[in-house]
């Protein structure tokens, strides 16, 4: 007993270095961030255009691109991957073609977002001769986050009790309304927290963006879905690496903004999740 105690404390101790080797660098990391860019940051770098070869000015374009963007990435992959989510979970049987189909999500899951920026290029710019537009971005960043939405929620879904369907069917309810009104429901915080990991890891990609949608400079907003837009991602990188004697302060206020509007979507996300969390019935 005493060396099961023992043990367990050993356990303990190195669960929480471990967390600590994990957390601490993030932290400084943030800390340092927040520390250079607070003082280019004020509502004028904000609600400013960059003038002067981005030197001065603001970066109000590169957060409506990235918004837009975002949207756009949103209304694409959202019908599509949790209507996917629930034919597979629901409906599809268990043959071949589906376990074929789910392998190449897991796969799709881990091919560097490069390798989809050149497809985007490929498909959406060239082939279908949509320019590089929000449109090209969009659906570029929506087939990048489909196959994270999708492994997200169907485990979500496939995690609530067999005993909700079971109920459903035999109250005579067909397997449409048991999936809408019992199962969507109580799945749906899983759902929202695959729909955030996608979303998330959308607003901060720049290699997508790069071929398909991102410019170096535009003295305007984009007026349509087919314009092109900065993007706060390219733009931090092209400040950091092709403008040159750009101030360190504006470099490391681009990424605090990024940094904030990234961190409040996930807030306003988890708040969402936990609301229907505590109303989920298990």
């Amino acid at each position: 007993m005493i060396n099961r105690m023992g043990m367990q404390k050993a356990g303990f101790v190195l669960l929480g270095a471990t967390t600590l080797v994990v957390v601490i660098p993030i932290l400084l990391v943030i800390g340092y961030i927040i520390y250079e860019g607070m003082e280019a940051l004020s509502w004028q770098f904000i609600r400013a255009a960059p003038f002067d070869g981005m030197k001065q000015g603001g970066i109000f374009p590169a957060i409506v691109g990235t918004l837009l963007l975002t949207l756009g990435t949103a209304l694409v992959a959202i019908p599509i991957g949790v209507g996917g989510t629930v034919y597979l979970a629901e409906y599809a049987r268990d043959t071949w073609l589906t376990r074929c189909i789910r392998l190449a999500i897991i796969n799709l899951a881990g091919i560097p977002s490069i390798v989809y920026g050149l497809f985007g290029l490929g498909m959406f710019v060239l082939f279908l001769k949509m320019g590089t537009s929000i449109m090209a971005g969009a659906l570029t960043l929506a087939i990048m986050t489909l196959p994270v939405i999708i492994s997200t929620a169907e485990e979500a879904l496939r995690a609530v009790p067999t005993e909700f369907r079971t109920v459903s069917a035999s109250l005579g309810g067909t397997r449409w309304q048991g999936i809408r009104y019992i199962i969507l429901p109580q799945a749906l915080p899983g759902i929202i927290t695959g729909i955030i990991l996608g979303l998330l890891r959308a607003a901060g990609e720049t290699a997508p963006i790069l071929f398909t949608v991102a410019a170096f400079f535009l003295p305007h907003l984009p007026q349509s879905p087919f314009d092109q837009t900065m993007a706060l991602p390219y733009h931090l990188y092209v400040i950091s690496t092709q403008v040159p004697g750009m101030p360190d302060s504006i470099k490391y206020g681009t990424a605090l903004v990024l940094l904030a509007l990234v961190l409040s979507m996930n807030i306003a996300a988890s708040i969402i999740r936990s609301y229907f969390r505590r109303r989920r019935q298990w």
